[in-house]
């Protein structure tokens, strides 16, 4: 069961969400995709998980079906994170799992340090507190950078072409399925990607230097008061081994999980990633 989650930001956009499962469970887990995503990335992760969870998997504004932000500047972890804690009082939730896949995992880190009583944990998709130049340069060197295209398929070849380095097993029915849930068809033979182009800017704004290394990580050590789960991609380019071993090293109650031959950043419905978060979340409800 699926429902639709229709609400207003602060500063008077239409956003959307989508709330699998139910409602009445224990296990109430809040999804957040990464930058040119949307809430449809979760949903192989939540096919796999069951009907046994309360899930709300968003999408960030300038993404999906909520409204495209016309001060581009907006496009930012802190106005996320505003919306997100906004939709969790809208939806009355005090004790949320949080899944965030990288711009959604620093959301989550965001999350955890304004307000750590009201997370019972957290998933952490292919992001840390460093981030590899080699992989923040591969994300600019794409997004918004695509045109419409006039055929599904043609959709998926692009896909493909993108993101073949972190996918090198993925065949012609995955590239599909990942078009699907990355483009959006506006009009008959006009197939775009689902995101409006400006969030491109934001990539301008991220520094990867000492000082903000350094922030980075204070900002992490304020997650150490609840359980944490690592999921990396073996042969990710942003996310390193070392800074994911780093983050288990420092946490009390942390644990890693390492997803073979996929790069930034896994699905999460690859089995190592969607048993383990099962079992995580399992945890966070007992």
């Amino acid at each position: 069961m699926a429902d639709e989650v229709l609400y207003e930001s602060a500063d008077g956009l239409k956003l959307f969400a989508r709330r699998y499962g139910r409602r009445d469970s224990a296990s109430k887990v809040l999804c957040m995709h990464g930058l040119t995503r949307n809430h449809k990335d979760f949903e192989p992760l939540i096919a796999k998980l069951g009907e046994d969870h309360d899930i709300i998997a968003v999408d960030q504004r300038g993404r999906g079906r909520s409204d495209w932000d016309p001060k581009p500047e907006r496009y930012a972890v802190p106005t996320y994170v505003g919306d997100m804690m906004r939709l969790l009082d809208l939806l009355g939730l005090r004790e949320v799992a949080l899944v965030g896949t990288s711009m959604g995992g620093l959301m989550s880190m965001v999350m955890m340090h304004l307000a750590p009583e009201r997370f019972t944990g957290v998933v952490l998709n292919d992001i840390g507190p460093v981030l590899d130049k080699a992989g923040l340069d591969r994300i600019a060197g794409y997004v918004g950078g695509s045109a419409a295209v006039a055929s599904w398929e043609e959709a998926a070849r692009l896909t493909e072409q993108v993101q073949s380095s972190a996918f090198p097993h993925f065949g012609p029915e995955d590239w599909m399925a990942f078009a699907k849930r990355t483009w959006v068809e506006k009009a008959p033979g006009e197939i775009r990607l689902d995101y409006d182009p400006a969030i491109a800017a934001s990539l301008g704004a991220i520094r990867i230097g000492f000082k903000e290394r350094l922030a980075a990580w204070r900002l992490f050590s304020r997650m150490k008061s609840r359980p944490l789960l690592v999921v990396r991609g073996e042969i990710s380019d942003l996310f390193s081994a070392r800074t994911a071993a780093r983050m288990v090293k420092r946490h009390p109650d942390a644990s890693e999980i390492t997803v073979p031959n996929v790069g930034h950043a896994p699905i999460l419905d690859e089995p190592e990633a969607a048993e383990g978060i099962g079992r995580f979340l399992d945890r966070l409800r007992r």
